[in-house]
């Protein structure tokens, strides 16, 4: 990995973790520095596990690829964060591959949500089965990294570019239905909603 795509990975990682803390409470340190670790975790595995499944499902394809990080995206993040709704654009794995075809990129887009659910997964499992229970500072991250997770993965497959939805629909619609209601189902049943 580069120096840049991985300071761009960090800064983008550091700067979506304080805004799903909610930068408004920084007025409030103890509440801050009590849900910015979570943040840290939820976000890490979350964001950063997507961008690189991207990046390693383009490099298979023999393609150059790198993340690089949007400031303005970054900036609109933690903008939205004090409205209390969270946008995040942090930035994206670039892919440049002359001989991809349209299949294969949309493989390489069915990467991030992908991983996505398979750590949201692997956390519900652990939160119902081994921990159950929010009231510890424990469940309240585990629960945590898997909603952030199975939220990321349903975002990314809404339809429209840029994001991931629109290439796995055209190219793996059964796939892609499937991948969506079952995450709205899991955080529905999580009592995410």
């Amino acid at each position: 990995m580069k120096r840049s795509e991985l300071q761009d990975l960090i800064i983008s990682w550091l700067t979506i973790s304080i805004a799903f803390t909610r930068i408004g409470r920084l007025v409030d340190m103890g509440s801050f520095l009590y849900l910015f670790p979570m943040s840290l975790v939820a976000v890490g595995t979350g964001f950063i596990a997507h961008e690189l499944a991207h990046r390693a499902v383009a490099r298979r394809y023999g393609c150059h690829a790198e993340f690089v990080m949007w400031p303005a995206g970054l900036v609109i993040a933690l903008i939205s964060s004090l409205m209390n709704f969270i946008f995040a654009a942090p930035g994206a794995v670039y892919v440049y591959g002359p001989h991809l075809t349209k299949k294969q990129n949309a493989k390489i887009s069915l990467a991030g949500p992908l991983m996505n659910t398979a750590i949201g997964l692997l956390f519900i499992f652990i939160f119902f089965f081994i921990i159950g229970n929010r009231q510890t500072y424990i469940g309240e991250l585990i629960f945590g990294v898997a909603t952030l997770n199975l939220w990321f993965a349903t975002f990314n497959l809404i339809p429209f570019p840029p994001l991931d939805g629109s290439k796995i629909l055209a190219h793996f619609p059964s796939i892609w239905l499937l991948l969506l209601l079952g995450n709205l189902a899991i955080l529905g049943l999580s009592g995410f909603f």
